[in-house]
């Protein structure tokens, strides 16, 4: 079982973005838990998701392939992906797995509040 925190945001032109905070483990366990809550909140509550790692200190490629699904639910409706405050020890696995290129990562939660979608940027 996997804790994952909630929250809702607006922005200033009024979207709203859902903020999710796994705790412990994304990995074969409980990725397919986080899985069905990016599903849940992307079809029902908001298109704009921003997952905070800070909490989780493991990610394997189940959790990875959680995450890359969560991406391409809010592509499909326009929406925005994004990851921040990446705990150091799973950093490493979005580097060697080259996914540090897929995802729009940032470092704190206020900036991927903030942050411009890349769609819009270039």
């Amino acid at each position: 079982m996997i804790d994952i925190d909630q929250k809702t945001y607006t922005t200033q032109d009024g979207n709203s973005v859902i903020v999710l905070t796994p705790t412990g483990r994304l990995d074969i366990t409980t990725a397919w838990q986080f899985r069905l809550k990016l599903q849940e909140c992307i079809s029902k509550l908001s298109r704009h998701v921003v997952v905070n790692l800070g909490q989780v200190n493991f990610i394997d490629s189940s959790g990875l392939t959680s995450l890359v699904a969560g991406m391409r639910d809010a592509d499909k409706v326009k929406g925005s992906f994004r990851i921040c405050n990446v705990h150091p020890e799973a950093k490493l696995v979005f580097e060697v797995t080259m996914m540090d290129t897929v995802f729009e990562i940032f470092e704190t939660e206020q900036e991927a509040l903030e942050g411009v979608p890349r769609s819009i940027a270039s």
